[in-house]
């Protein structure tokens, strides 16, 4: 096992009916900033019930931040955080909005320029001070509730945001907050869960053998109950499954001593931002396409997980790993997600682009061990272009 440090500060407030105690969680006789998404929280009255949860608070609100928060956007939140000295930050909607919100919370206590901290990589922002955040999470996927990350969006291009200080001091993780959502942001929230544990599970063996068996469990346990909560929203024991699942794939401990492979990530957020594909679906579309390109490099790890995933027994190796990749890309087409990128209106011509804006990125050595090149990329990008 590698050498690491795990922190995580999140208190987690788990169950039904637990906006109420939001009253204990805020200080009081603060002024409040509350950030969230489209319509949503206020048509479902869930903003009404945060509200009323807060008596004794100077409220403001900031509304429309975008399903990839936009740089441009947050600025305006900036200035209110500013003018109206707002004291404590609440996100209530996804990823996006907590997202957003860790930017705000970093980006309002910087005495530089806000845009780089944009610029960092995945090393910590230059930042000592941050306002503290809470959040009330209505759309189980990115984990963003229980990290210290963020990825923002600026000029067509995705940024990375890290700081010790974005640690959410709670979050409350409400299943019946999410019935309302539609299927296929439930389904890309499977997607992005599923992705986030497999980027830190299919790498090499470094006898992280308590971090395999987590992510194994969160595997099958999103194999079990996937397409079941999409069917049955209101099943409450589906459904807070998927959001303990959601929370657990990135708070930083099935990832902690083992290696990583961020790939899919790395190309997906590129294709989102040329085309506006959702980010579970670029997901969907690469993973299995990375394993095709990449099978000889994750050879043990893609037998274990074919095993103890999908229990996949028999055959030759070869035939065990294809035979894994093969039911993974069916789980996620059994959610509703088309897995091959001419599907989404992407043309072979377009993967020109893609390679070219890779490069701008400096995504030219991604992989667990840095030896995936744009060459490999362009092969991986052909191979997820036709229809499986």
């Amino acid at each position: 096992m590698l050498n690491f440090n795990y922190y995580n500060p999140t208190h987690i407030v788990f169950g039904k009916d637990r906006l109420a105690e939001l009253d204990n969680l805020v200080p009081k006789n603060i002024k409040v900033l509350i950030l969230y998404g489209g319509g949503s929280v206020k048509k479902f009255k869930t903003l009404e019930k945060v509200i009323k949860s807060l008596p004794g608070r100077k409220i403001v609100e900031f509304g429309g931040i975008e399903v990839n928060p936009q740089y441009t956007t947050l600025l305006k939140a900036i200035k209110i955080v500013k003018n109206e000295k707002i004291d404590f930050l609440l996100a209530v909607g996804g990823g996006s909005v907590m997202d957003g919100t860790k930017f705000i919370s970093l980006a309002s206590h910087y005495e530089g320029d806000p845009k780089d901290l944009l610029a960092r990589d995945f090393q910590p922002v230059p930042v000592k001070k941050a306002l503290p955040i809470g959040t009330v999470v209505t759309l189980p996927a990115t984990g963003s509730e229980m990290n210290s990350g963020a990825v923002i969006s600026n000029d067509g291009s995705k940024f990375p945001v890290f700081s010790p200080l974005a640690f959410p001091k709670f979050s409350i993780l409400d299943p019946t907050l999410t019935y309302t959502l539609p299927a296929i942001q439930v389904a890309n929230g499977i997607v992005d869960t599923f992705i986030h544990t497999i980027e830190q599970y299919v790498t090499y063996p470094e006898e992280g053998r308590f971090q395999d068996r987590t992510a194994e469990g969160i595997l099958k346990t999103l194999i079990e109950i996937g397409k079941k909560t999409i069917d049955n929203p209101r099943d409450y024991d589906a459904r807070a499954n998927l959001v303990w699942c959601a929370t657990n794939g990135l708070n930083g401990l099935i990832g902690a001593g083992v290696p990583q492979d961020w790939t899919t990530h790395m190309i997906g957020h590129e294709l989102t931002a040329m085309f506006g594909i959702d980010h579970g679906q670029t997901l969907a579309i690469l993973q299995p396409s990375i394993w095709t390109v990449r099978k000889e490099q994750k050879w043990k790890k893609l037998l274990q997980y074919a095993q103890r995933v999908w229990d996949i027994t028999k055959g030759d190796e070869e035939s065990r790993i294809d035979e894994a990749i093969k039911k993974t890309r069916e789980f996620f087409q059994e959610l509703g997600i088309n897995t091959n990128l001419g599907s989404y209106g992407v043309t072979h011509d377009k993967i020109d682009d893609i390679i070219k804006a890779l490069d701008n990125q400096g995504l030219t050595a991604l992989s667990e061990t840095r030896d995936l090149s744009l060459e490999i990329s362009r092969k991986i990008l052909e191979d997820a272009m036709d229809i499986k």
